[in-house]
């Protein structure tokens, strides 16, 4: 086994962590053991870390899999950052989230739903622990939370709750809606620390979907749009008022949704990040504008970078703004001067940085590094000073303790028109060198999103579980993909499938030549866009063995008006389909329904039961059109799930359809399904279930 130590532990610490491997994993190397489905379930989740005003404590949220309550269940922990004093802070049934510090230190608040209350509340604990206190008694549930600087009170948003006459309704079933007009308005509150009085700082016919608190706490920037609805985003424009409500000033009329805006500490601009470019055309790669808030034009200060900024906040001074930014396998932190134009890399690896938090009194960030054998671990770091980041948990050390973690590495090769293409190899546990192995492919969703270096945890891709079977596993960003510059995001405008489905024959021609995939044992999968792509690729190919679409839209003249979301679709076809002249020959001809007489690939259709961004019946028009053609085909629908699956068992089975799947049509192999203990049937209930 070739020992290797992550690029990122500077000198000392790569030293040290060298020497730890060659002493004791020649011990724990022979315990290594291939993951299987339960123990990728079991995975915990860490998130929201959050470092004291004084620096020497943080506080972050542990979610673990509750197989009883059927879902992973956060609850927060506290650290001393010097290593010791791990405690848990919360045990609720319902679980925690959302922690953050008052600026004083004293109290952690924290949000919860616990009874009597019915719904999300704010709740504060003691930074050494013990009893919470339930702060709010709202009557709709509360999301972003904020402290005020003096610590006397908290901003909070909640959605305004119904009339006394919709309550009657909904009590005697009177209760019809109207689509897309069943919602209500959400505002921003403030309530006092000792006397718990919630005062309504923002009221009209608008919603206040994002917001930040000015760091004196005298103003306030929001994102105020028309409704709360995800497809009405682009109406959101950025306004600046005082912290009372008053003096609301409007400095954006873009018609694009921004996000991360924030005041500067001196007060004189605000920046945000939004996907457009610099004339605020929509569907272009993430960037960062600044605007002054004495009135103006926001500028695009960064233009010569193809990387897309993720997330943007302003440093202490203000001097500096510290960006995350997608590079497209890679997440990494960096560094911007508005006053010179300088962009410098802070961070540096083959990893992905994320849960990002700054603190802008202390210079000090955590984050987390999710990397090949840790799927996010979090850090210390000052400033920009990478070299002696100190690490700060051991969540996830016993990965790669116990199992075969593969290895994984960036790949590239050249697109039908000559564009570099690359993605992510996963290499099969006790990979031999000359050996061809079963390959299945994974797209990412988005598709303005992009597949990068870690430990995915999620249900779409489990691949420490199928690279412990023998699978090598390829994650390609096809075109389309984010972090690559606009116009690589932007070739599916005007025709989503023009080279991104190719892009992905490419690297698979690509492995099959370098010798290392098996042509005769191919295997497609994907979830969202990545479903999308699996029903176009089945239908423009035969050489899968086997595929599996997750929420893949087939139909996108009715996918158009079914899903929740149309404007990233609008731009992909040139207009709608209800238009005049609209473009329906264009729409139609990107249609996996177009070509599904030509489909061979024995495939798997899954989709959630209240899924809303690809709604189910796409997948049953999917569904039935293989089975016209006497496609070997199964639907499945999972009860109560929206886009994305939450529910253990229906992730469970889920995996379990798709390993027995592939093996079955890909390997002509047996698969035994896995199940948890509490799931299995007594001994004489399975005796007889057997005769």
């Amino acid at each position: 086994m070739k020992l290797k130590v992550p690029a990122f532990l500077n000198t000392k610490t790569r030293q040290l962590a060298l020497l730890y491997c060659l002493v004791i994993m020649p011990a724990y190397a022979q315990s290594q053991k291939a993951m299987s489905v339960i123990d990728f379930l079991n995975i915990p989740a860490v998130a929201s870390p959050r470092l004291s005003p004084d620096g020497k404590m943080f506080v972050y949220v542990m979610y673990e899999s509750n197989w009883k309550e059927n879902k992973q269940i956060g609850h927060i922990w506290r650290k001393d950052v010097s290593g010791s004093n791990l405690i848990q802070l919360t045990n609720g049934l319902k679980g925690e989230s959302s922690p953050a510090w008052s600026p004083d230190g004293k109290y952690i608040s924290f949000i919860t739903q616990r009874k009597p209350a019915k719904e999300n509340q704010i709740y504060l604990i003691r930074n050494i622990g013990g009893e919470a206190r339930q702060l709010t008694n709202h009557e709709t549930p509360v999301k972003s939370v904020q402290w005020s600087p003096d610590a006397q009170s908290l901003y909070f948003l909640a959605s305004d709750p119904k009339s006394k006459e919709e309550k009657h309704n909904d009590k005697v079933k009177n209760d019809l809606y109207a689509l897309d007009e069943n919602y209500k308005h959400t505002h921003l509150w403030r309530i006092g620390l000792t006397d718990s009085v919630a005062t309504k700082i923002t009221d009209g016919d608008y919603s206040v979907n994002s917001y930040q608190l000015s760091r004196d706490g005298k103003s306030l920037v929001i994102r105020r749009g028309i409704s709360p609805l995800y497809d009405e985003s682009t109406t959101n424009e950025v306004w600046l008022m005082n912290h009372e409500g008053k003096n609301p000033v409007q400095l954006t009329f873009n018609h694009v949704s921004e996000s991360s805006a924030s005041l500067s500490p001196l007060g004189n601009q605000i920046l945000f990040t939004v996907a457009a470019n610099e004339q605020f055309e929509k569907y272009y790669n993430r960037k960062l504008f600044l605007i002054p808030t004495g009135g103006g034009d926001a500028v695009m200060p960064l233009k010569a970078t193809d990387y897309e900024v993720s997330r943007a906040k302003w440093s202490g001074d203000g001097k500096t703004v510290y960006l995350l930014m997608n590079m497209g396998v890679e997440e990494q932190l960096f560094s911007f001067s508005p006053s010179n134009g300088k962009l410098k890399q802070i961070t540096k690896g083959d990893h992905a940085i994320s849960q990002w938090h700054y603190n802008h009194r202390l210079d000090q960030h955590i984050l987390a590094i999710n990397h090949a054998k840790n799927a996010g671990d979090f850090y210390l770091m000052k400033g920009t000073d990478f070299k002696n980041i100190k690490r700060l948990t051991e969540v996830y050390d016993y990965l790669d303790k116990e199992f075969l973690l593969p290895k994984q590495e960036k790949v590239s090769w050249r697109g039908e028109d000559g564009m570099t293409v690359e993605g992510l190899l996963y290499y099969p546990a006790n990979y031999t060198k000359g050996t061809r192995y079963p390959l299945v492919v994974q797209t990412h969703g988005g598709p303005a999103s992009s597949d990068k270096f870690g430990i995915s945890r999620s249900f779409t891709h489990y691949n420490p579980v199928l690279t412990g079977k023998g699978y090598m596993v390829l994650r390609p960003n096809y075109r389309g993909s984010t972090g690559y510059g606009d116009e690589f995001l932007r070739d599916m405008v005007g025709s989503y499938f023009k080279n991104s489905h190719l892009d992905v024959m490419k690297g698979v021609d690509y492995l099959i030549e370098q010798g290392l995939a098996d042509p005769e044992k191919l295997i497609k999968m994907g979830w969202s866009a990545g479903g999308h792509m699996t029903n176009k690729i089945i239908t423009h190919t035969d050489r899968f063995k086997a595929a599996s679409s997750g929420a893949g839209a087939a139909n996108w003249v009715s996918m158009y008006g079914q899903s929740d979301v149309r404007i990233y679709r609008t731009p992909w076809f040139g207009g709608t389909p209800w238009e005049e002249n609209a473009p329906i020959n264009l729409y139609w001809e990107h249609s996996p329904l177009k070509d599904i007489h030509k489909v061979k690939t024995p495939t798997l259709v899954l989709v959630g039961g209240k899924d809303v961004r690809v709604p189910p019946p796409q997948s049953v028009e999917m569904y039935r059109a293989l089975k016209s053609h006497k496609v070997p085909a199964h639907l499945y629908i999972a009860p109560r799930e929206p886009h994305g699956w939450r529910e253990l068992r229906h992730r469970l089975h889920k995996i379990n359809l798709e390993l027995d799947w592939f093996a079955e049509h890909a390997l002509g192999e047996k698969y035994t399904w896995e199940s948890v203990a509490e799931d299995k049937l007594p001994k004489e209930e399975e005796e007889e279930k057997v005769n």
